[in-house]
């Protein structure tokens, strides 16, 4: 499975967060909790544009202003996990779960924070619970993110079966077709691998990882034409790649 966690675990961080629904109510608010929200929005723009010391001062005025508003102790977790104060960052996602605990954007987030700190169990579980919400409208997020996260535990054929949940949910979620094809490659199933390729490439960009996946899929195949197509687009359009270096060293010893 080394090969696999190599590819898919720097885009579990892309795709992993989804960022936080809205906690709210419908009673009236108070002054601070109407601040407390502004706030956190502000401190989202921030975030956004990469000012994390402004996001920070934002989100903890926030926490300050409504101890109780779970939004915004989640987003504050996010802000401290990318600072790598992850103490903190635990801290706050716990708070904000026992807030709002059938949340699953926070149950998803949090699902990815453990899975990063090895806490595979407790990932699993905050990530099963996000999906058992049927208004939740993107239950293919933490299926795939379980999925990542079962990968890293070395369990190929459970991640597989939360991948295809993840289909089910959106059969065009590329980050899964991806996963899947992958994983069928590395089970020996060339021709189900394409497949899934191809239903990735119908709904996303290629990419230097996906060139190099596309080039070892049609390798399994014998499909010299494909390999050749893919190989050229990958020398063109990423030459400084690691893929591209990867494909020039292979070419050495065919």
């Amino acid at each position: 499975m080394t090969r696999i966690l190599a590819v898919v675990m720097p885009l579990a961080f892309a795709l992993l967060v989804s960022g936080c629904a809205t906690s709210g109510t419908d009673r009236p608010q108070s002054a601070d909790q109407r601040a407390s929200r502004i706030n956190t929005q502000l401190g989202v723009e921030y975030m956004r544009q990469g000012e994390l010391e402004q996001a920070k001062e934002k989100l903890q005025r926030a926490v300050a202003q409504d101890a109780r508003y779970a939004d915004a102790h989640a987003t504050l977790a996010l802000l401290y996990d990318r600072l790598n104060e992850h103490n903190d960052a635990r801290r706050h996602y716990r708070r904000a779960v026992q807030l709002a605990p059938e949340d699953s954007s926070i149950l998803n987030n949090y699902g990815r924070f453990l899975c990063a700190q090895g806490n595979i169990s407790q990932a699993e579980r905050h990530f099963l619970r996000a999906v058992e919400n049927p208004l939740y409208r993107t239950p293919e997020v933490p299926y795939t993110n379980l999925g990542l996260c079962l990968i890293r535990d070395d369990r190929p054929e459970e991640a597989e079966a939360s991948f295809l949940k993840a289909l089910e949910a959106n059969p065009r979620f590329a980050p899964a077709l991806l996963r899947v094809a992958e994983l069928r490659l590395e089970g020996g199933h060339a021709m189900s691998a394409r497949g899934f390729y191809q239903r990735y490439l119908d709904v996303a960009p290629q990419t230097a990882e996906t060139l190099w996946l596309g080039i070892n899929i049609e390798r399994a195949l014998g499909d010299e034409d494909a390999v050749a197509s893919y190989s050229l687009s990958l020398r063109s359009r990423f030459p400084d790649s690691t893929e591209a270096r990867k494909l020039l060293e292979m070419e050495r010893h065919d």
